[in-house]
């Protein structure tokens, strides 16, 4: 029997049923993601199966990294050949850690090879892979149609020209994909250097000079048009925790002409304007009725002298453990009082956090959309089985599991929706296993309603997207 069979991950009669039955054959709707613009416009094709699996994969270079893998063999110069023998050589390591899952089903799922990796088999699979990627519907927009993704929402800077969009809503690709207003960078008040360079990017792509902090506003707001006009209905924030220092117009306003001018921020401006500003994006996405969506608990760029030399998103980020809840409180508080509070989603890095998280997004819900607060899927460090069980369980006890929107990939891979199959699988065998134990009703068709819609329905509802 294949490693990655049929019930795999399915432990009872009533999960088996939901999966095969209901969670397997519902569309995709990948909220979040890092996938490239460009990659899909150009329909691009991969050289090989290093390419599309191990380029960018800080998941596989950081396991590479423990067992002992040259630097060299990861992110250096060697050939792909090399960089491929050297990942086979690291999965038998991989046992119980949740790559040696995902590489085994990317394996069957895009590939269609049952054999595990390994050292001995790298050969074989490396030639039935590339042969699989020489064919034509091995493309994005081939493993976009094959995944059934319906949508799929990008990550963008407001600076970045979405040219790319453009030429994918004229193409005749059927998934709709749609940016997200990803505006941390203009927070960069105690960087003047890295603030300053942005915003002759953010001039540039808005025609319009931008030396007060009304200017930049009003350049803010454009932009969020133009994704909203492009088919964005979600913004997202990459944060250690949100600011929590109330500032007022003045305060804000004098920050950022320092900044323009090259002085640095302190530590509390910098909270102050970033306070002033998040507040201003939750007004944008208010008044569109977009969903805004809150990254927080990571500790980025840990090991200087790798950032050094790979620069960011390299495998050097951890789990942090800054206090996330009195910040939160406020802000979102702050939205509320403004009549600004949007829809949001809260994804925590820190697994300490699930309650927190999960018991708070009930205490800002309003009435006026289902679901509108939402305890976000385990993320990042958390997309695995445990993590993925845990955040079930903390949203189950303090909220609404059947108004949850779901699972993202948050990847930058083509080969990552089976991310989607992995967390139906979890999700039936939790619900699946406590109705075959009595903890549920034996009622197949609202267990099946239940899956069906955290599967996909609710996200539908939940967005908006135009599809």
């Amino acid at each position: 029997m294949a490693y990655i069979n049929e019930n795999f991950l399915l432990h009872s009669p009533m999960a088996r049923r939901l999966f095969h039955e209901v969670a397997s054959g519902q569309p995709i709707i990948d909220y979040h993601c890092h996938l490239s613009p460009r990659e899909i416009a150009t329909n691009h094709r991969w050289a090989d199966l290093a390419e599309i699996w191990l380029g960018g994969d800080h998941y596989k270079w950081r396991l590479m990294r423990a067992n002992g893998v040259d630097e060299e063999l990861i992110t250096g110069n060697s050939t792909p050949r090399e960089k491929f023998q050297a990942w086979a050589e690291t999965v038998p390591y991989t046992l119980r850690n949740p790559i040696h899952h995902w590489t085994h089903l990317e394996l069957q799922r895009y590939f269609g090879i049952d054999l595990l990796l390994g050292p001995d088999t790298a050969d074989e699979i490396w030639e039935r892979a590339n042969e699989k990627l020489a064919e034509a519907t091995f493309s994005p927009h081939g493993l976009l149609k094959k995944f059934d993704v319906r949508v799929v929402g990008t990550t963008d800077d407001p600076a970045d020209p979405l040219d790319d969009h453009a030429a994918i809503a004229a193409s005749d690709l059927d998934t709709v994909v749609v940016p997200t207003f990803r505006p941390d960078k203009a927070l960069l008040v105690d960087n003047p250097e890295m603030l300053n360079s942005w915003l002759k990017k953010l001039e540039r792509v808005t025609n319009t000079p931008i030396t007060h902090l009304c200017d930049l506003l009003e350049a803010l707001q454009t932009r969020h048009d133009n994704f909203h006009d492009a088919g964005g209905r979600c913004s997202d924030h990459g944060l250690d925790r949100v600011p929590a220092l109330h500032c007022s117009d003045v305060e804000a306003a004098m920050i950022f002409d320092q900044a323009r001018a090259g002085k640095a921020a302190t530590a509390e401006e910098k909270e102050k304007f970033s306070f002033y500003l998040m507040v201003f994006f939750g007004q944008l996405d208010a008044a569109k009725g977009w969903t805004k969506q809150l990254h927080l608990g990571t500790f980025r760029n840990t090991n200087s002298i790798m950032l050094k030399n790979l620069g960011p998103d390299s495998g050097f980020d951890t789990i942090g453990d800054t206090p996330q809840g009195a910040a939160l409180v406020t802000y979102l508080d702050a939205l509320a009082r403004e009549g600004a509070l949007p829809k949001i989603v809260l994804y925590n890095l820190n697994p300490r956090d699930n309650y927190l998280f999960a018991c708070l997004a009930g205490a800002f819900q309003d009435g006026t959309f289902a679901g509108k607060i939402q305890f976000g899927s385990g993320w990042w460090f958390l997309d695995q089985k445990n993590g993925m069980e845990l955040q079930l369980d903390a949203l189950s006890a303090t909220g609404l599991l059947s108004r949850f929107v779901g699972m993202i990939t948050d990847s930058r891979s083509f080969l990552s929706f089976t991310r989607h199959e992995y967390f139906r699988r979890v999700l039936c065998n939790l619900i699946g296993s406590e109705a075959d134990r009595g903890e549920l009703p034996d009622d197949f068709d609202a267990l099946a309603d239940l899956v069906r819609a955290v599967s996909f329905g609710n996200a539908k509802r939940h967005f908006g997207f135009a599809i």
